[in-house]
């Protein structure tokens, strides 16, 4: 990665500001001219308040995050990167935008389009997030980067502080936090309709994916339109199989973060929200057995496995006086019913995808995003089913409101009331990820094992509860499991 400014942008600064007003001045004097964005300051958003994106992975998720930051042309849309052009949402990309530049690699267009590019979205597989994102903001750009923020912790703390250094706005892919219904619930909470929050179950039925398979072999060839190294990043080189790319990446440990990374940033961000939770203390957790042969189960450290159990207790937080449990079951698994959640009622999503807030006076049910939350009380009776809040407009949060909310307060600002009301900016994104991705610190140090002394199996010292020290980024009572709170980076791709 090449080293880049560290120069932070000055979005709708006073004196850009005025510098194009005394320009409007001269203009409608009769002396009209163009003043270059270079020429005003770098970060100057132009006079048309359109704010010039890039978009880094282009196609599936990145097709819609680039497309509702474009707004229908609010803004302007000047590059577009992606490793692979013959995907289909990709050419489409390429169609709507045909005045856009291309490029296959972000540091080249970074590096070509700088002066022109205020913000980058970033929609690419998780284990390139964190490096794109980096080069972006060390350029001083704002960023909008797709959930899970990061591949692993250590990324998700240093793209954290890497934004207040840079003093870029941002936002984190989790739309579901802009979801004005969760306003209902921190309001519950508040009003102390729920009493102190002890217990929280998290369920999904991700995966929707090939996981808990053995490694895929490679492929004869790569596609002629993907350029598989670019494609690889900063992960262990392997060879390119269809089984990895354009999707499938998600159950491989060296790309993805499985379950947790695709759904937990958006299932958890309730309890956070709500509770006002910080770093966990402790992780525990089980997973899913495969069997490849008859009374031998089979651990693939590669990959994620079938489905989890993960438990995560985190300490009474200022908001809610009570240490809290948090539950967390993908691949199908659920919760049982509660004790408070009345007979005949329905398990959030038909209980494919849901949170349930557990405390002593009540229980908070909602969907994956914050959906259709509903209070109960402790004896079970029904107490109120929130209406759908509706947005300034009245009509409710539009589809592309987070990644417009984000675009707005690009051009108002760093220190701008927009920015500071984002619902996922970095400050509370990168703490969130953190914790996701504590699940996947206990699940891989699960399968870690030790030949018995008697050379008859193996010993998993893993399986127990690991000690987190948040601060420092630290298993206390289990080194090896530290391996996993950042990763090896391959040459030429290490985090700057």
């Amino acid at each position: 990665m090449q080293e880049s400014e560290n120069t932070a942008p000055e979005s709708r600064s006073t004196s850009s500001r005025r510098q194009f007003l005394q320009a409007g001045a001269l203009a409608a004097a009769g002396s009209f001219f163009i003043v270059p964005r270079h020429v005003l300051g770098k970060g100057f958003i132009a006079p048309s308040d359109k704010l010039n994106i890039a978009g880094v992975g282009v196609g599936g998720k990145g097709f819609s995050d680039t497309n509702n930051a474009f707004n229908n042309g609010a803004n302007n849309m000047v590059a577009l990167c992606d490793v692979d052009w013959g995907l289909p949402r990709v050419k489409e990309n390429f169609t709507k935008h045909p005045n856009a530049k291309r490029y296959k690699d972000f540091r080249e267009m970074l590096d070509k389009e700088g002066k022109t590019i205020d913000a980058v979205t970033v929609s690419t597989a998780d284990h390139t997030h964190a490096v794109v994102a980096m080069a972006a903001m060390q350029r001083g750009k704002h960023v909008y980067v797709q959930k899970p923020l990061t591949h692993n912790i250590y990324e998700a703390r240093a793209l954290t502080e890497a934004a207040r250094k840079y003093k870029v706005v941002t936002q984190m892919g989790n739309q579901g936090s802009s979801n004005p219904q969760q306003r209902q619930m921190v309001e519950w909470f508040d009003k102390g309709m729920v009493g102190n929050v002890h217990t929280v179950y998290l369920w999904t039925n991700r995966p929707v994916w090939p996981q808990g398979i053995p490694v895929p072999q490679p492929a004869a060839e790569v596609p002629a339109e993907l350029d598989w190294d670019l494609w690889l990043g900063p992960a262990e080189k392997v060879g390119y199989t269809p089984a990895y790319h354009p999707f499938k990446w998600r159950g491989w440990w060296n790309f993805g973060a499985g379950a947790l990374g695709d759904i937990g940033c958006h299932i958890m961000d309730v309890p956070f929200r709500v509770l006002g939770l910080g770093y966990p203390t402790e992780v525990e957790t089980s997973i899913g057995q495969v069997f490849l042969k008859d009374w031998t189960p089979e651990y693939i450290p590669e990959g994620c496995p079938p489905s989890s159990h993960v438990e995560l207790k985190f300490p009474a937080s200022a908001k809610n006086k009570s240490a809290v449990k948090m539950v967390w079951l993908d691949g199908g698994l659920r919760p049982f019913r509660p004790d408070m959640l009345p007979a005949g009622e329905p398990f959030p999503e038909n209980g494919e995808n849901g949170v349930f807030l557990l405390g002593d006076k009540g229980l908070i049910a909602c969907g994956m995003y914050g959906d259709d939350p509903k209070l109960y009380t402790k004896s079970g009776d029904k107490l109120e089913a929130a209406p759908k809040p509706k947005g300034a407009d009245g009509k409710g949060i539009p589809e592309n409101g987070h990644q417009v909310l984000w675009t707005e307060a690009c051009k108002a600002g760093f220190n701008s009331k927009e920015h500071k009301a984002l619902t996922s900016s970095f400050d509370f994104a990168g703490p969130l990820t953190e914790s996701v991705l504590m699940g996947n610190l206990a699940i891989r140090s699960y399968t870690l094992r030790t030949p018995k002394a008697d050379g008859r199996g193996f010993n998993y010292p893993g399986r127990k509860t690991l000690m987190w020290d948040g601060k420092n980024m630290k298993i206390t009572n289990f080194d090896e499991a530290n391996q996993f709170v950042s990763r090896n980076y391959r040459s030429g791709w290490k985090l700057a």
